[in-house]
């Protein structure tokens, strides 16, 4: 196998949680691009339906389907639905999260921390549950799961002071928690030939992000923190991902890849 069949996706299988969000659509995008056929997943099912439609435009292979993962039967039933129409899966990308309950500690709410990991805990964890017998049956699979700077380093409150906001408990608890999970997965796992890693990305000022909203002065403060000097945009996930789905990463397990622009190298 040459080096540009390595990172080919041809016939193969991804879904992608969260997959008409900012980020999930760059994930998809990527992932429609190097051959694989997306299941783009998520609560949303028109906002979906919409994304794929513009997949299929470009000459993608995508389908829409509707993801509560809040709701144990509907994260089953969308792998089940998957597997009965199209036989496999190859790649699981977790990517939905929920920001219900992103608060400081003297905000944040008991309901509202359940809430929020009921989907990004609780819901990350019944998803990966869900596609492995599958991955195991079929003999290979590549989970890659979602995570953040904030799973790497804490928060520089100072920045965030600036607008007078804060960088939510919650979030840091449930990115460093999916980081355990990746390394806990990948070392139980990798027996059956499943490679499971994470991506840790950076921020971004990217139309429709909460980035988006953000004054010049935490622009500014972002910035002279990142080594690199800008956000991140909409190609800078496309390739990483494909390569931890791809036979390019078939020795590749347990490990978390930051797409930081240098963010958190100080």
């Amino acid at each position: 196998m040459n080096t540009l069949e390595m990172f080919g996706l041809d016939g193969q299988v991804a879904i992608v949680t969260g997959g008409s969000g900012v980020y999930g659509q760059f994930l998809c995008q990527g992932l429609c691009e190097a051959g694989a056929l997306v299941i783009v997943a998520g609560n949303e099912l028109d906002t979906c339906e919409q994304f794929v439609n513009q997949l299929r435009q470009a000459g993608h292979l995508a389908v829409a389907m509707f993801l509560d993962l809040s709701n144990e039967p509907s994260i089953n039933n969308l792998a089940k639905n998957v597997i009965e129409q199209y036989g496999r899966i190859d790649t699981l990308v977790n990517c939905a999260v929920s920001r219900i309950g992103n608060a400081s500690l003297e905000e944040v709410t008991a309901a509202g921390w359940v809430a929020a990991e009921n989907v990004n805990g609780t819901g990350t964890m019944l998803m990966t549950k869900a596609v492995v017998p599958h991955m195991r049956q079929q003999g290979k699979g590549s989970i890659i799961n979602i995570s953040s700077t904030m799973g790497v380093v804490g928060p520089y409150f100072p920045m965030y002071e600036l607008d007078g906001i804060v960088s939510g408990i919650e979030y840091t608890y449930t990115k460093f928690g999916i980081m355990g999970m990746t390394k806990w997965l990948a070392s139980y796992y990798g027996r059956y030939n499943i490679r499971v890693n994470s991506i840790s990305p950076g921020g971004n000022n990217i139309k429709g992000t909460k980035d988006e909203i953000r004054s010049q002065a935490v622009i500014d403060s972002y910035l002279a923190l990142t080594p690199m000097n800008r956000f991140a945009d909409e190609n800078d996930l496309k390739g990483p991902v494909v390569f931890l789905a791809s036979d390019a990463a078939k020795y590749v397990t347990g490990q978390n890849l930051i797409v930081d622009g240098g963010y958190t190298s100080w």
